[in-house]
């Protein structure tokens, strides 16, 4: 069973529906933050704002190449929030 505790930061940042859209971006494959402000129509300065609280709640992982920074969604956390969710409905279904 998940940790509430744990999964409180990311509950947080995805209550944003801008990081929810970034973090759909990144799901399936690592973007650049260049293509996640081009895709969020954000400036680049919000887009690293907004990519800093789901790196922060552990949504994404960032990987730098160059002068560039590539991110992408960590499945495992957000699976950690998928249970911690379901785990709720199940006990109000009960």
């Amino acid at each position: 069973m998940p940790r509430f505790d744990r999964v409180d930061d990311a509950l947080r940042a995805i209550a944003n529906r801008r990081r929810r859209g970034m973090l759909q971006l990144v799901r399936d494959r690592e973007r650049t933050a260049g293509e996640i402000a081009a895709f969020s129509a954000l400036s680049k300065s919000a887009t690293s704002q907004h990519l800093r609280v789901l790196r922060e709640a552990g949504l994404v992982r960032v990987r730098s190449e160059g002068n560039l920074r590539y991110y992408r969604a960590d499945l495992r956390r957000v699976a950690e929030v998928r249970r911690a969710l379901d785990s709720f409905w199940a006990a109000v279904d009960s």
